[in-house]
């Protein structure tokens, strides 16, 4: 019998002129620090340090990484493939190794928690159940939501229409308010269950905080605020987000536990289509919980929103003010211009963070994600951070007297200039227009 070999690992190489600068995916990505970014934003390869893993490779949008391999190490590896098709290069594999394969054999499915307030259901879980679709299709797994409430059927309904093959409800009155404790054990008795492969949840109050204590219960990972998902070759989810305060692109993944666990902000990802009179399969539970159980208890629920305070991240014209505003009482020339446009105004965080907005108005990475019809920038800079929150939106206008602000790389129409003659302006036109 002959003798059986190890899968040689290359070590990782740059292409010439190839990098794109990205943001530092492939450091973010190397699991021992091999990957080192030098001052024109490319990677440098610390060989002795690179073990050959490929990840590096693997999230390079613009494929400027390869394995390098010397001529022995093809010809092994070319010899270490006869004797995988062959199947004799299973004894390869550790006893550690084989126990993690067939502990992460019993998870499947994709799962997409369906928040909901007084049966209201979130947009943002739709969203999901959109990305959820295209995990699910590269993992060929179901696709499935989990509803939780009292008098919930129109949800559980509602979650087929946007694509859930198959429904987990829960339909108790001890869930007709969100409380932590009574979510978070009927969710762990769930996965402990059904056990899934992955599971999303929006990055709002409520997702944020089941999200965090179902992770810390099953022991699992979790990456919050994710703008990027996606399946790698071992059935890992790849999980995009801003790190270093938006300096960079982190792609992180959790290869050893399951669930795989995920926020996603609301309007990072697209609405799928609505299926009316979509169906699939219905599996209703009863987890024990019970409410002298549950230490919290839900008296009354009080609205303090105003008028005012709308959620930016549904309005289709937003009408942002930055620093460039000077002072709060300048915020009415945009506000002039949004009641023309049928709008609201948003905010920078310089503006949130000098007092001038509230911060229900932010937009950002640690405000709103917004995804409007039309973006209007007055006076802001275009930090990453804020581009974090608005790049998405169809139409992105900048209003700013520096030529060259990071705000107009990413603009469908830029005004140089200054905004206190250019925005009444503006508002006095379309006035014009729209009562001639």
């Amino acid at each position: 019998m002959a003798e059986k070999i190890k899968k040689p690992r290359g070590k990782a190489r740059l292409k010439p002129d190839t990098c794109i600068a990205c943001g530092a995916r492939c450091e973010s990505a190397c699991p021992v620090d091999a990957v080192k970014m030098n001052e024109d934003g490319s990677p440098t390869i610390i060989e002795d340090k690179c073990i050959g893993c490929d990840k590096c490779a693997k999230v390079c949008p613009a494929e400027a990484l390869y394995m390098y391999m010397t001529d022995e190490q093809k010809a092994q590896l070319a010899e270490w493939e006869k004797q995988k098709a062959a199947g004799g290069t299973e004894e390869e594999l550790s006893d550690e190794d084989k126990k993690l394969k067939e502990y992460l054999k019993q998870f499947r499915g994709v799962w997409v928690f369906i928040e909901q307030t007084e049966g209201v259901p979130a947009n943002v879980s739709w969203e999901l159940l959109g990305e959820g679709a295209k995990l699910a299709k590269k993992l060929d797994a179901e696709l499935c939501a989990v509803v939780m409430g009292e008098n919930v059927d129109h949800i559980a309904r509602e979650s087929f229409e946007y694509g859930a093959k198959k429904v987990y409800q829960i339909d108790n009155p001890v869930f007709k308010n969100y409380r932590t404790q009574a979510y978070h054990r009927a969710m762990c008795w769930l996965i402990e269950k059904y056990k899934p492969e992955i599971i999303l949840m929006g990055a709002t109050g409520m997702g944020r905080d089941l999200a965090g204590a179902v992770a810390t219960e099953v022991a699992t990972g979790l990456t919050a605020d994710c703008t990027g998902l996606d399946i790698d070759d071992k059935r890992n989810l790849m999980q995009t987000r801003p790190a270093f305060g938006g300096n960079i692109m982190a792609t992180i993944m959790c290869d050893k536990f399951r669930p795989q666990m995920a926020t996603v902000r609301p309007k990072v990802m697209d609405m799928p289509e609505k299926q009316p009179g979509a169906s699939g399969e219905l599996i209703k539970e009863n987890p024990a919980v019970k409410e002298e159980d549950i230490l919290s208890k839900v008296l009354k629920i009080v609205s303090d929103k105003k008028a005012e305070d709308m959620d930016i991240s549904a309005a289709e014209i937003i009408i942002s003010g930055g620093r460039g505003m000077m002072n709060p009482t300048n915020f009415k020339i945009l506000e002039e211009l949004a009641n023309e446009l049928g709008g609201t105004v948003g905010a920078s965080r310089s503006a949130v963070d000098a007092g001038w907005m509230a911060h229900s108005r932010q937009v950002g990475q640690t405000g709103k994600t917004v995804r409007p019809k039309i973006y209007i920038a007055c006076g802001i800079s275009g930090a990453i951070q804020h581009l974090v929150g608005m790049q998405d939106s169809e139409i992105v206008i900048a209003i700013n007297k520096d030529k060259d602000a990071p705000i107009f790389e990413v603009a469908t129409y830029g005004i140089v200039g200054d905004l206190f003659q250019i925005v009444p302006a503006l508002t006095e036109e379309i006035r014009k227009r729209r009562n001639a």
